[in-house]
């Protein structure tokens, strides 16, 4: 069974740092294109980063770029998401998901074409 858990989300101020980790079951991720997506409240859901598989290639939201690193550990089967210089702006449900193919799709796409996802943890950036 297919089970992603994702941890390290919390309550930050403005300019602080996170890092989200993906703990991958079930499957082995390798072969994947991983990445995540967020929600914030009344909003809906934003596509942040994406790691091929195929070649390791990465993808970020604009909003995000330069801010957030994505990574993966295949042998640990973790993907992590690295967010740097946090802004309010930045506070959501974070999701960890997995695609159907090794090669990421344009990130506008990421939430459309995501076939497993985790249950989310929260990111709240808040003076």
């Amino acid at each position: 069974q297919v089970q992603l858990v994702e941890s390290g989300g919390g309550l930050v101020q403005p300019g602080g740092s996170l890092r989200l980790t993906c703990e991958a079951s079930g499957f082995s991720l390798e072969a994947w294109a991983m990445g995540w997506f967020r929600q914030a409240p009344g909003k809906e859901r934003e596509g942040v980063s994406c790691t091929s598989a195929s070649d390791g290639s990465t993808s970020y939201a604009d909003s995000v770029r330069d801010r957030f690193l994505i990574s993966r550990d295949n042998a640990k089967n973790m993907v992590y998401l690295q967010m740097n210089s946090l802004k309010p702006e930045d506070t959501g449900v974070y999701y960890c998901a997995s695609l159907d193919g090794a090669v990421c799709p344009p990130i506008t796409l990421f939430t459309m074409l995501a076939d497993h996802q985790g249950q989310g943890t929260q990111v709240t950036v808040s003076s």
